[in-house]
């Protein structure tokens, strides 16, 4: 959960009239284009195999996004997939491998257990990956992707041991589903450590600010996770220049928390999220289609 936390400035009170709220019948990813000509959702597959490869090719996308966004520092930093056949498995990135040079081959298939059971059987994984994605995966079987990255402005905000405040549109994607984890445990290669991690960002959060340590996002596909979690981090940048200028006496004004939910319920569904995230996957196949193989 977020709490929403205001600064208020002796500044003329103004009153904003939120529209109104979404109704049962409005189609949120239709609603996001004129005259309801909507971009096509999550897809399906026939088959176990046909959906793993989508899946492996989107989370090598996502890796190539996070190398551009400059997210990669030296061996942390991980996204796994949960298996679409075996739910007890997910796939998760080789140790050492830079991101912007990631492929769908590169991944590797655990268990829950910690054997590694396909994909990339020479490779390594990040211990402390493990201990955390495999404890949210435990935790939460909602959750089909996971990212979690040391990202400059994750690492910084994160110092604060707060929730974002909803001081835009955009961050409000994350209106009372992020949570902060208010604990630093060190490196997580412990178990407890995971399981603290997996147990702060609750039952329906979409997102985790690690105190001392970065940002952790979690999705219904890996475009939902990785968009979020780029979202997340810009979030962060914005919170600290917001609280910069304020504290050289500029105001802040906050969304309401109708206008929070409004924005929430009718942008932050796992389709539209998974659409927002396809401009990036799009010119990822443009300038280095390599990912997939």
């Amino acid at each position: 959960m977020s709490t929403t936390m205001t600064e208020t400035a002796p500044a003329k009170a103004v009153q904003l009239v939120a529209e109104s709220a979404p109704v049962a019948d409005v189609d949120p990813l239709n609603a996001m284009a004129h005259q309801g000509k909507g971009l096509p959702g999550v897809p399906s597959f026939a088959t176990h195999e046909e959906t793993r490869k989508w899946q492996l090719q989107h989370m090598a996308a996502a890796f190539r996004v996070f190398g551009r966004e400059g997210y990669c520092e030296g061996i942390s930093g991980h996204i796994s997939v949960r298996d679409p056949e075996h739910h007890d498995q997910f796939w998760i990135n080789p140790l050492g491998v830079h991101f912007s040079m990631m492929r769908a081959s590169d991944m590797i298939c655990v268990n829950l257990a910690g054997e590694t059971v396909g994909g990339n059987t020479v490779g390594s994984i990040n211990a402390a990956g493990f201990q955390i994605h495999s404890a949210v995966h435990r935790a939460r079987p909602d959750v089909h992707a996971i990212c979690h990255t040391h990202s400059i402005h994750g690492r910084a905000y994160s110092s604060f041991g707060k929730p974002l405040e909803m001081l835009n549109q955009d961050v409000c994607y994350f209106h009372n589903a992020h949570t902060v984890y208010d604990q630093y445990g060190g490196i997580a290669n412990e178990a407890d450590e995971g399981a603290r991690i997996a147990a702060s960002l609750g039952t329906n959060n979409k997102a985790a600010i690690l105190l001392n340590h970065g940002l952790l996002t979690v999705g219904q596909t890996v475009d939902e996770a990785a968009f979020l979690f780029c979202l997340m981090e810009r979030s962060c940048r914005v919170q600290m220049l917001a609280d910069a200028a304020s504290v050289a006496g500029k105001p802040k004004r906050i969304v309401s928390d109708e206008e929070a939910a409004y924005n929430f319920c009718m942008a932050s569904t796992p389709d539209c999220l998974f659409v927002e995230f396809q401009p990036y996957y799009r010119y990822e196949e443009y300038v280095s289609p390599d990912f997939k193989e």
